[in-house]
């Protein structure tokens, strides 16, 4: 399950199962999960100081394609999935089923939740906080340095089941409420409250997102996105999506 050509330091400590491609390195300090397939070319467990001794843990079950760059000191639980060509920085801990597309990066100190789903080209600032059930589309960008260059950092914060559509940039310390959507190529700089619809350059509110229809000729409402869509998440998740849920907080 270890190809030849593949480096893996003996104190790495592997699950039952686990594939390792063609010159991937597996440095020590690494914990992978069972059955995880961890593709060639990739660098598992990078050593830097920032990580402060913390292991890189990869959950089991997970898959990592190739030409990925995983530094030490992160968590990834179950079902951890990226696309080709992606890196994490140090201390970044992410929840179950966590879907990283290709080419994206994240920047470390970093807090995701379960069943989180970043498309490719995607960038997140250190000092992210990026709730559960939220989707990121391509070329978003989170970032944190208010006045830059400078070494003060607000991480964005982004609340369960919202949605930031493609080539938007939430500036530092911005807070994006539950169920909320970011509009495609906005720039936000303010709070998002959740269940609404912010957009434009600089962003406003635009409506709730209980008035947009989806575009399929039934004329259902679009969102919370979770009354229609289902694919990709576990029966269990989905059955729960079925009971009303209980009003939403004004606040992250």
């Amino acid at each position: 399950m270890i190809h030849p050509s593949a480096s893996v330091s003996p104190q790495a400590i592997l699950g039952a199962n686990v594939s390792i491609g063609a010159f991937t390195i597996v440095h020590e300090n690494v914990h992978i999960g069972d059955n995880t397939v961890i593709d060639s070319f990739c660098e598992i467990g990078y050593p830097s100081p920032l990580a402060e001794g913390l292991p890189l843990v990869i959950g089991a079950d997970s898959r990592i394609r190739s030409h990925s760059i995983l530094y030490a000191g992160s968590t990834f639980g179950a079902r951890f999935i990226t696309g080709h060509r992606v890196t994490v920085r140090e201390k970044t801990t992410a929840g179950l089923n966590f879907q990283l597309g290709t080419l994206s990066d994240i920047q470390g100190d970093c807090s995701i939740g379960d069943y989180v789903r970043f498309h490719s080209n995607v960038h997140i600032g250190k000092m992210s906080k990026v709730g559960n059930f939220v989707w990121i589309f391509p070329y978003v960008v989170l970032t944190n340095d208010p006045h830059p260059p400078s070494d003060v950092l607000l991480g964005c914060e982004i609340g369960d089941y919202a949605a930031v559509a493609t080539m938007s940039v939430v500036l530092p310390g911005v807070k994006v409420g539950s169920g909320a959507l970011v509009a495609a190529h906005s720039m936000v700089g303010r709070d998002v409250a959740p269940d609404t619809v912010a957009g434009g350059s600089p962003s406003k509110y635009i409506c709730d997102t209980s008035k947009i229809k989806l575009k399929d000729g039934t004329d259902r409402p679009a969102y919370p996105w979770t009354s229609h869509f289902r694919r990709g998440y576990p029966a269990d998740v989905v059955a729960g999506w079925d009971i009303p849920p209980s009003p939403r907080s004004e606040s992250l």
